[in-house]
Order: structure tokens, then sequence, then C-alpha cells
């Protein structure tokens, strides 16, 4: 059983995980280096639990008991009884395998070491530890106490016993587990590229301007946030540099090539919604862009985009990433899509997927646009990926 846990890192994500493991019962020490750096993470656990207060979800007792197992430490040695610690860092792998490095100097021998990375490695960041078996990733999605996701993520080295105890671990602290394949970016950042890398190639070759892309997307899939708006909402540098990873890890798969207008929005500062300009403009009293309400071209837009993601979903599985059902359930619980995506390509015909992916990669013919192995053979064996009612 984890009954303590360290938390490296105090920004919004690893405070986010220590209030996680905290209401699960857990004693949580959280390590930064800089003192200001915990002193705003103290504040921030505050902030949160009185507005749970506020709304009725908890009450001042329970706010006592989760402040209560938090405490704050500004160096490493400091997590030395840690059953389990948490990695949530810059993502940098050189960083990230320094700070291992040290830490497993100070742990047990049987204590789990993990990361929180969103698209790293974790082979290699387990390789920094003289015992890899120990390592894994858990990967939170932002914010952590509301999500209900977890991506855990064995690396090679990774003991079957570690894994099996971590998926353990997180269904006890009440969250959905999706068991991924170490590659890169995992089930989320690998399925959901295109919706932000087709979008802004339909915006690239003139075909829509960006509201009107948002306003599709939005109005026929469902989708709680555009991907312009999404990307405003994560950060352009953040959204821009996952897909760099992505694009470079995948020994620069056209698929996941990024886009220069991204590029260019990051290198001019212009981030989103905490530079108050990205995609759209957010300065006080800025006026949204209407979009075009034109429902063939909103159509053609929503097909476009929804075939290529369910493509990408359809390759994760046929590389055996992860199940039909975690692939799903990390779409669904980990971005809140409206549908998962396999159940989607069900819904849509695999044969209607396959037709759409043909009828793009004609057009360009880029590989891009190929189809998966796995849908062609599904429409040979006229299969679905879940039994229909």
């Amino acid at each position: 059983m984890i009954y303590k846990v360290g938390v490296i890192g105090s920004g919004t994500m690893g405070s986010g995980i220590a209030q996680v493991a905290a209401t699960a019962g857990c004693k949580v020490k959280v390590y930064d280096t800089k003192q200001v750096a915990l002193d705003k993470s103290k504040q921030a656990l505050e902030k949160v639990l009185s507005r749970l207060i506020e709304k009725g979800r908890i009450d001042q007792a329970e706010k006592t008991r989760i402040q209560g197992n938090i405490s704050y430490v500004d160096t490493l040695k400091g997590l030395s009884d840690a059953d389990l610690t948490i990695e949530a860092i810059i993502e940098n792998l050189e960083i990230k395998k320094k700070v291992f490095s040290e830490l497993e100097t100070y742990v047990s021998e049987d204590a789990i070491i993990a990361s929180n990375t969103s698209s790293l490695s974790i082979a290699s960041i387990a390789s920094s530890l003289q015992k890899p078996e120990r390592c894994i990733g858990i990967h939170f999605f932002n914010p952590a106490p509301l999500m209900k996701l977890v991506e855990v993520i064995p690396a090679v080295q990774t003991s079957t016993e570690v894994t099996e105890k971590i998926v353990d671990v997180i269904k006890d602290w009440k969250k959905v587990v999706a068991l991924a394949k170490d590659t890169p970016g995992f089930i989320v950042n690998r399925v959901a590229r295109p919706f932000y890398g087709e979008s802004l190639r339909i915006y690239e070759e003139g075909l829509a301007d960006i509201a009107t892309i948002d306003w599709s997307l939005k109005t026929l899939g469902g989708f709680r946030m555009g991907p312009f708006e999404l990307m405003d909402f994560i950060g352009n540098d953040i959204n821009y540099t996952v897909t760099e990873t992505v694009f470079n890890a995948f020994y620069y798969d056209p698929r996941y090539k990024p886009s220069f207008t991204q590029k260019r929005l990051s290198e001019a500062g212009y981030l989103g919604r905490k530079t108050g300009k990205g995609y759209y403009e957010y300065r006080e009293n800025a006026v949204k862009p209407a979009p075009v309400k034109d429902e063939i071209l909103a159509q053609s837009i929503f097909d476009r985009v929804l075939v290529m993601l369910i493509n990408e979903a359809a390759d994760a599985l046929f590389w055996n990433i992860a199940s039909a059902e975690d692939i799903d359930n990390a779409m669904t619980k980990g971005v809140n899509y409206p549908k998962g995506l396999l159940s989607w390509a069900d819904e849509k015909g695999i044969e209607w997927c396959v037709n759409a992916l043909d009828n793009l990669y004609n057009e360009y013919r880029e590989d891009r646009y190929r189809c998966s192995p796995l849908l062609r053979k599904m429409v040979r064996e006229n299969s679905t990926f879940f039994s229909l009612v």
C-alpha cells in the first residue's frame, strides 16, 4: 500500500497531484527548490478547498484533513521516506534524468519513482536509475483533481509488480486508468494531434477562417472548445512543443508535422490566454470574430478532422499502444471528447472512414493521409471496434 507520496514540483500540476493523493488519505510532501513557489502552492490549495466548501462539495473538517496530509520541503532529501514519488517539472529529459538520479540516492530500495511527463520516453528517464525497474510513467491531466483519466505507462524496464501496484493505487485515488505503451505522446497526446494539426492545415489552405473551424467542430462535433480556442487555452508554446516532440520522436512522420502558423505565433509571443493574444484577442473589450455559418463547409471541416482523429486512434490500436476501451476512455475522460473515437468510427461506419481517408490521400498524395491498415482489414472483415447494439 502507498501511504507516503512525494511530489517533485509545486506548479499547477504538481499541486494538483498532491491534492489528489492527500484527498485519498496519503501523506504527501511537495518539493520545490524555491520557498516562494511552495508558498504559492500552499495558498492555491487553500483557495481551491475554500471554493469547494462554498460549493458544498466538502466541509471544513475535510478541508483540514486534506491540508493536514500535505507538507512542503525544499530539499530532495526531504522525500526520502516516500513510497512513491511523482515528478512534475519542466519537460526536459536531461533535467528529469538528473533529478531522478539524485532522488534515488535518498529513497528506499523498494520506493517507486514516477514521471508525469506528457510525451517523453519513460525508458530514457528510467535509464538514469540504478534500479530502472522501479520507474513508471503516471500522466495526469490538468487540472488533476478534476480530470478523471490517468495514463499509466510502464517502460521496458518497469517490473510487472510496479505496474500492477500503480494501477491499483491510481484506482484507489478514484481515477480511471488507461494503460499505455511507452511510445511518443502515449495515448492522448498522440491521438489528439489531428484535432490541432488538421485544423491548422485547413486554415493554412484558406478553406476556412479560425472562428469558422472552431464553430464547425463545436456545433457538429459537440466538442466543448474548438481547436484554436483550446490551443489558446493550453498555450501555443506548450502545444507546439508537444507537437514538435511527437514529430521528432516518430522520425518525422508527416502525420505529426508541426504548423508554421503555430510556430510563428509562439515566436511572436502570442501564446493565447496567458499573454492576452493568440489565435484570438483576450484583452479587455476585444471582439471575437464571427464564424461563417455555412452548413456544407462546416460538415466538410468536421468530417475531415474527425476522420483524421479516428485514423490516429485506429493506428494506436493497430500498434498495440492501448486497448480499444482505454483509447476511448483516454479521449473522453482525458480531454473531454464528446465520444470515444473508435465508438465514433463504428457510428459513422468503418467503410465511410476508409473512403474519406482515401479521398484525402487521392487529393493530396501525402503520406499524412494514409489509412490505417486496421481500418482496411475491418472493412474486408465487416467488423467493428465494439459490438453494436
